[in-house]
Order: structure tokens, then sequence, then C-alpha cells
């Protein structure tokens, strides 16, 4: 699978790490930045980069990475066609994908310990949405909503 990560310096070192775990585990990652760490760096720029590329690239999921991870879920929902949702647990994350489709995750790295990030991200990679009517249909209705108010 084909994951796009982005993250600014409170993520940078989480990023990096998910970068070689993921790559590892048989996935396709691409690196949206930040490329060097910045402590005066802004998150929006790379989150728009990773859910763009995220919209673009059907089948492909993103995670963006800031200190908390609130930021970044809300400039990767900017963009049209994204569904990120804030992970803060595997359980989270699971459900994020299971019921919502969700196709960005946002992370939070000062929030967890390294091992805890990654199982986050190991569990929503992993997880297919459920394909269960009543949440395809909230899906189909998000999505509506979005192209209306697009245009």
């Amino acid at each position: 699978m084909r994951i796009h990560l982005a993250s600014d310096h409170a993520g940078f070192e989480l990023k990096r790490a998910l970068h070689s775990h993921l790559t590892g585990a048989g996935h396709e990652v691409v690196d949206h930045g930040a490329f060097d760490y910045d402590p005066a760096d802004d998150y929006p720029s790379f989150c728009f980069d990773a859910g763009q590329a995220v919209a673009n690239d059907l089948g492909s999921l993103g995670v963006v990475i800031g200190g908390s991870g609130n930021g970044e879920q809300i400039a990767a929902n900017k963009v049209r066609g994204v569904r990120a949702a804030r992970t803060w647990s595997v359980r989270t994350a699971r459900l994020a994908r299971q019921h919502n489709d969700a196709n960005v995750a946002g992370l939070g790295a000062r929030e967890h310990t390294m091992a805890e990030a990654i199982a986050i991200v190991e569990a929503f990679v992993g997880e297919p949405f459920s394909g269960d009517e009543r949440h395809q249909r909230r899906v189909e209705q998000v999505a509506e909503y979005e192209a209306l108010v697009s245009n």
C-alpha cells in the first residue's frame, strides 16, 4: 500500500521512525515533508501536500503528525476528498477506518510513546472500511456536502 506521510518539527522524529517501520513492512512510503528539522516550520503546507496526494491516489492512505495531531488533521481535512481522523488510540484508529473510511490519520507525537504511535498507525493501515450500508451512506452524505460547498 502507498502511504503518504507529513509532519512538522514536533512530529519529525516520529515521521522518520514510521517511514522506516512502514517501508520495512512492505509499504511504499512517500514523504511530503518536513525534510529537515526546523523548530520554526509550519505544518499546513506539508499536510495539504500529503492530503492532496491521498485524494489523488485512490487506495492510498496518509498520516499527518504534529505535537498533538489536531492542527495537522484540521489542515488535511481542508483538502477535498480527504477524511482525516484524529487517531489517539488503536481503537480510534480502527474505528476511523471501519466506520468512517478515513483515509488520513492525524497523530500527536507528543501524546504517545514511539511504540504506541507505531501501533496506532499499524491499526489504521491494517483496518479496512467495513462497507456496512449505514457507514457507506454517511460517508456519501459527507462527500455530497463537501462537493456542494466546494463549488
